[in-house]
């Protein structure tokens, strides 16, 4: 659970409970209208109250799919009115739908339509005061950094650029070098020097000193940072504040003591063997219900382009193991006969056929992969497994990149819905990035979590 807590800000947090009561206070208020001071007596017959919480689920749901509690979708107002009303609108069939099926769940007529009309309004006016809320409300924490190397630089970019969508507020920058006082660095600069340390923490009521691996071997006074916290700073290393706001190791500032150190990473037999069955568990059903869908598939593929329907391929598996993928054939018989193995393009790929670009989106083609996830080759939920030639490559160019075979790769995965897509060495390297963290956290409820994002990503047609 403490991973899914981090992968959800306070304030996201805070916005779906609010929104919760809304909706249930719009729903009640429309019962109030519809039939008057004998509202109370109707919410209070039955299951009432349930019905009530079932509308509210339904709609959630939908806010949800449609990647309104993305905050940075909050920043543009067109694009948060649209959204909201296609999330209405899917949320009026998928109630048809529930009281075609169960009758009794109706709440009565027109309390639904009335609560619709009401909430088109309600919630969007609501989320543009929560923006304005969350810029000019105080940040949950505010943070001074130590060092002004480019990992730090770069690392702490990300926190200031979301810094509304966190609620952290980075103060500034300190420095050994007194003559960097006064530099301007990603926004707030050099406002210091390590003696000022003390001074500025009181100043500016930070909450955290923020220090660098890059910065601390040889660069810093550790002795009198160490005689700081005794006399009351609280430090932090500025690996573990990234991943606590962004859902991902930050692999550049890294040194392998702290992997060693770091809680975490732990993998009790209990944790394996239940991820296994539900692995089995879930691959067989799957298998069971998709078999018509992959037989639509199959015919579809071979009317449409010449080739077998299916491709096979070799990818690296756990402890680096060398097993065979199958998936639907997305692209051209002959794509990679003259080029070899090259990175998918993320637009505008001349090897992948019109069918093949719409089983890519909806992530149809992977379908077969339940096979692989029977047999024991892959897991639900893991890293996205990779082919040898990039293996190979990757692991020359990128610290720490083997240590993502230490468990069973997945059809999906922490880094696949957080990222999306991956088509260079760059992208690989922030995709390992969040498939650490996932090694880091693994557990059966953050499994729950990304499936339940995958089936977000899918109906907005992320990723490839």
């Amino acid at each position: 659970m403490l991973a899914i807590t981090r992968a959800i800000t306070g304030r996201s947090a805070g916005l779906v409970v609010f929104e919760t009561t809304l909706i249930v206070t719009v729903i009640v208020s429309a019962a109030f209208v519809r039939f008057g001071w004998d509202a109370p007596e109707f919410i209070a017959a039955g299951d009432g109250i349930i019905r009530f919480l079932v509308v509210a689920a339904v709609l959630q749901a939908c806010l949800y799919y449609a990647d309104l509690y993305n905050m940075r979708t909050l920043a543009d107002r067109r694009e948060l009115f649209v959204r909201f009303v296609q999330a209405i609108g899917a949320g009026s069939f998928l109630l048809a739908g529930i009281y075609y099926i169960l009758p009794q769940m109706i709440i009565g007529r027109g309390v639904i339509v009335l609560a619709a009309l009401v909430l088109v309004l309600v919630i969007p006016g609501w989320r543009v005061l929560f923006e304005w809320l969350s810029r000019n409300m105080r940040p949950r924490e505010r943070l001074l950094l130590v060092g002004t190397s480019a990992a730090t630089v770069e690392l702490s970019r990300e926190l200031f650029e979301r810094r509304h969508e966190l609620g952290v507020e980075i103060v500034g920058f300190v420095d050994p070098d007194p003559g960097k006082v006064g530099a301007p660095v990603i926004n707030p600069g050099v406002i210091g020097t390590i003696e000022d340390i003390p001074s500025i923490v009181r100043a500016k009521s930070v909450d955290r000193v923020v220090v660098s691996l890059a910065d601390s071997r040889g660069k810093l006074p550790v002795d009198k940072l160490l005689e700081m916290k005794l006399d009351g700073v609280s430090f932090d290393h500025l690996a573990s504040i990234y991943e606590q706001y962004t859902g991902k190791i930050a692999v550049e500032n890294l040194r392998p003591s702290w992997l060693i150190f770091s809680p975490g990473f732990k993998k009790s037999r209990l944790l394996s063997a239940t991820k296994r069955l539900v692995d089995i568990v879930v691959a067989s059903v799957g298998l069971a219900l998709t078999m018509p869908l992959m037989a639509v598939v199959a015919v579809a593929i071979r009317a449409t382009s010449k080739g077998a329907v299916l491709y096979h391929q070799q990818r690296v598996g756990l402890q680096g193991r060398i097993f065979v993928v199958h998936k639907f054939r997305s692209m051209r018989e002959d794509a990679e006969s003259e080029t070899g193995p090259v990175w998918a393009s993320k637009e505008g790929d001349s090897r992948v056929t019109p069918l093949g670009s719409l089983l890519r989106r909806t992530r149809l083609d992977e379908l077969p992969q339940l096979w692989n996830v029977l047999k024991g080759d892959m897991s639900f939920v893991g890293p996205r497994p990779e082919r040898p030639e990039f293996v190979a490559n990757l692991t020359k160019q990128i610290p720490f990149y083997r240590q993502r075979h230490v468990m069973r790769p997945g059809l999906t995965g922490w880094a696949q819905v957080r990222y999306t897509y991956g088509a260079s060495v760059e992208d690989a390297l922030q995709k390992l990035q969040y498939d650490l963290f996932y090694i880091k956290h693994m557990s059966i409820s953050l499994d729950l979590f990304i499936i339940f994002s995958t089936i977000k990503t899918v109906i907005l047609r992320k990723g490839a």
